[in-house]
């Protein structure tokens, strides 16, 4: 008996010492709301970094703003030119709230009730301007008393019209005197000391004087010596107020989690050995209820403290902190014991309802099961008044949901139906209707990679029919006329001459089909890529370097510029190789011999772009987009020995490694530009 009375008398004093710990830590915050003592104080370096040194700018930047710049006068304000236009749409949406035509005299003709209509509302907006801008009058003479009270702060503000000012100091230089001043004049804002430039405090001055005119519109202000002192050694005060209280705070806190850390640990048993829990007439309380009054005791005390007992708050503070902590420790009670769910008011009132109709159920009478539904369910709706409404709204939202879903489903199954397969289903959630939804869209995709390929196919088929034929007849022909001639031919001399124009023929021929298939592959997208990190200018180095005899041969000048440092792309190399080749075979084929051609490697930042240039041999009278199309050769005489692909595969070649490739044409100027993602830096 001794041990158990010595329990208790143990754990009422560390109750005790929570409830002094948890008074003394909501002390602390109430002192340091009350006398207005911010935290960040702690981190402040000095006075003009500080919390209070921007309010007091604020309080003195923000009315002179408004002054140069909305209010300006009395006359100003009373000629209505300080009307916003959210006052005057304000006056004319409660105009059309408060006013009903309807309900005007039907035997009036519609002219009639329009003019009456207008008259009504002249006079209104008539009256509420002027009530507005006796309002804007007090303000703007409520800002002029409030500025006429600050002592030991000089201004002047000016819009080129209106000056308001507190000393004879109206220039920039009379106020740079001070020791600490603020100028707003042109575009400029002058803090200074440097401490103040460095205030995050300070950081929305410039949206208080957004709406200054830079050409008209100056403020200046400045902090006279006793006035700085004096905050100063204000603001040192709370300081150091703000760390006491904070430590304060904190110890109040750290005695607090430590007692309740206890009283978790032994509520409910006498001992620490004692394996039992023992309740008390607190804990026959429904849980919810428990927690209802345990949230509301703390919401109450807020209430009290501002409107009531703000100066003698701790007569509140201890009784109700003393019942909330009891109101938690039962219902920490209730989880040792797992009754914090089964104590409830409202599991028992819907255990006792389903027991109810399970017992019925079970009957396995029908026409019990209908009685029930006819007469048990207004029965069921009255018992649970209070949270029916949530709980049909619940079901309601969830069925309607699932409408939705099975809607969607069917409406997309519909669209796939008819065709269309770029058709995606949306179906939120894990449920079942969204895994028939996951798989119908993976058969859509797959059906439409299958339509896609075989499209693809087909244009390629179709695009081989049509443009190859011309090209590839010239070569053919000749072939086909000079075998003729050799069937005939004796004399040794024009049959060498025939064998090598066939052989320049065959060549040809080769060269276009090999041409062919190569765009063929590139359009089709089938090409295997591997995206690695390229050294771009390297490549360029490297490949002009190997095509040193052709370029002796063009007698072409070529320009190569790039950044100083190194860039690289994401790209396939062999791949960027090809497009490349394509485009310095391009050059050579059609390029104005004996002239400059230009590669500009510039960072875009997120991309690297290569740029070739070159003047066209040829008069260029059609456009890139034609350029861009294949068999398309940039003499229309169709003379060269291009194939009028190799603008086409470059773009194909480089459209796979996700980059873009444009064509641009000025004059005889031809412009090509490569363009593909930059490799991320580590």
């Amino acid at each position: 008996m001794r041990n158990i009375s010595h329990g208790r008398i143990t754990k009422v004093i560390v109750f005790l010492l929570a409830v002094v710990c948890i008074t003394g830590a909501v002390k602390a915050v109430v002192d340091m709301e009350v006398k207005s003592i911010h935290l960040s104080a702690i981190n402040e370096e000095n006075y003009y970094e500080s919390q209070s040194f921007a309010n007091e700018s604020y309080g003195i930047i923000a009315p002179l703003a408004d002054l140069i710049t909305h209010y300006k006068s009395e006359e100003y304000i009373l000629s209505g030119k300080a009307l916003t236009a959210d006052d005057l749409e304000y006056m004319e949406e409660t105009f059309s709230y408060s006013f009903a035509p309807y309900e005007q005299d039907s035997n009036l003709s519609e002219a009639e009730s329009n003019r009456m209509y207008q008259e009504k509302y002249a006079a209104y907006l008539k009256r509420e301007k002027e009530k507005r801008m006796n309002e804007q009058v007090k303000s703007y003479y409520q800002i002029l008393a409030d500025l006429k009270a600050k002592k030991g702060i000089i201004y002047y503000a000016s819009n080129g019209e209106q000056k308001f000012a507190n000393s004879e100091f109206n220039t920039k230089a009379q106020f740079e005197t001070y020791k600490a001043y603020m100028l707003f004049v042109d575009y400029e804002q002058m803090l200074h000391p440097v401490e103040m430039k460095n205030s995050r405090m300070l950081d929305n001055l410039s949206y208080v004087v957004e709406e200054m005119n830079p050409q008209t519109d100056v403020i200046y202000v400045a902090f006279e010596p006793a006035f700085l002192q004096q905050k100063t050694q204000e603001w040192e005060a709370d300081k150091a107020a703000a760390k006491d209280l904070l430590n304060e705070f904190f110890v109040f806190l750290a005695g607090f989690i430590i007692t309740f850390i206890y009283l978790v640990i032994v509520i409910g048993r006498t001992s620490f050995n004692d394996k039992e829990m023992h309740f008390h007439v607190i804990d026959k309380l429904y849980n919810d209820l428990n927690i209802i009054i345990a949230v509301s005791l703390p919401t109450w005390w807020v209430v009290m403290l501002v409107e009531v007992f703000r100066d003698a708050y701790l007569l509140l503070t201890i009784p109700i902190f003393s019942i909330a902590l009891l109101l938690i420790l039962s219902l920490v009670k209730h989880c040792k014991n797992r009754t914090i769910l089964s104590h409830t008011l409202i599991y028992q009132l819907l255990k006792k309802v389903f027991l109810a109709l399970k017992n019925i159920f079970n009957s396995g009478s029908i026409g019990v099961k209908t009685l029930l539904v006819v007469i048990g369910y207004p029965a069921l709706v009255a018992a649970t008044f209070f949270m029916f409404p949530i709980t049909i709204g619940v079901v309601a939202w969830l069925a309607l949901k699932k409408a939705k879903s099975f809607k969607r489903l069917k409406e997309g199954v519909e669209q796939i139906k008819n065709g269309d397969l770029q058709h995606h289903i949306e179906v939120e959630g894990k449920g079942e209707l969204s895994q028939l939804a996951t798989s119908i869209n993976q058969i859509t995709d797959g059906l439409r990679k299958s339509v896609d390929s075989e499209i693809k196919s087909e244009r390629l088929k179709t695009e081989l029919i049509t443009n190859v034929s011309h090209d590839i007849r010239t070569p053919l022909t000749s072939i086909i006329t000079y075998v003729d001639l050799l069937k005939t031919e004796t004399d040794p001399e024009k049959i060498a001459e025939y064998i090598d124009v066939l052989d320049q023929k065959s060549e040809r021929l080769k060269h276009l089909t090999d041409d062919l298939f190569e765009a063929a592959k590139a359009s089709s997208g089938s090409m295997p890529m591997q995206l690695e990190k390229i050294d771009i200018v390297s490549l360029l180095t490297q490949g002009i370097g190997e095509m040193d005899e052709q370029i002796e041969a063009s007698a072409l000048d070529f320009k190569l510029a790039y950044p100083t440092e190194k860039v690289y792309m994401k790209a396939d190399g062999k791949l960027l190789w090809r497009g490349i080749e394509n485009l310095f075979s391009n050059i050579f084929k059609y390029a104005q011999p004996a002239s400059r051609v230009y590669i500009d490697v510039q960072d875009l930042g997120n991309e690297i772009s290569v740029t070739f240039k070159n003047i066209s041999a040829f008069e260029l009278n059609i456009s890139a987009d034609e350029l861009m199309e294949r068999f398309t050769r940039g003499d229309e005489s169709r003379t060269s020995q291009g194939s009028g692909l190799g603008l086409s595969i470059a773009e194909s070649l480089i459209n796979i490694q996700r980059g873009k490739f444009i064509v641009q044409v000025d004059g005889d100027l031809f412009k090509a530009i490569i363009v593909l993602p930059k490799f991320p830096t580590e």
